[in-house]
């Protein structure tokens, strides 16, 4: 209950930022700017003490989920494999679509007639994220 409500506030807290910062940005002066670094500091003062005290109340549900884990040890170990399998291919996945992407940009801006032919290259880097996610899959399905 207590963090429901607390991600509730800190959604709150960020949606009325981003309406702040949209509304201050389309008037274009040196004031607005001003308004908008204070609204981003009252958004971080009190965006970070919400998301503390959310950890600290998740903090019993996290022990007993150690609890649960200290009785399969391995399964800990393929808890960290799937999410190591995952994490590592989509950081892969968005090295190569940041290089390709720019270098598709560039082509494109070239001959527009190669678009589609970019958009494949593009697609092959997104794939790697994807292989790592159905092996996590495949770990988790193993424990």
């Amino acid at each position: 209950m207590i963090m429901t409500i607390l991600l509730m506030l800190t959604f709150c807290v960020v949606i009325a930022t981003i309406t702040y910062g949209v509304v201050e940005q389309s008037k274009i002066n040196v004031l607005g700017r001003q308004k908008i670094k204070k609204a981003l500091k009252i958004n971080l003062g009190v965006f970070i003490p919400v998301m503390m005290g959310a950890l600290i109340v998740n903090i019993p549900s996290v022990a007993h989920g150690a609890v649960a884990v200290a009785a399969n040890p391995a399964a800990g170990l393929g808890y960290l494999a799937a999410g190591l399998s995952t994490g590592l291919a989509t950081i892969g996945a968005g090295y190569a679509v940041g290089a390709v992407g720019s270098s598709a940009l560039g082509a494109v801006s070239e001959d527009p007639k190669i678009l589609g032919k970019t958009l494949i290259f593009v697609g092959l880097g997104e794939g790697i994220a994807i292989y790592g996610l159905i092996i996590s899959i495949m770990i988790l399905s193993k424990l």
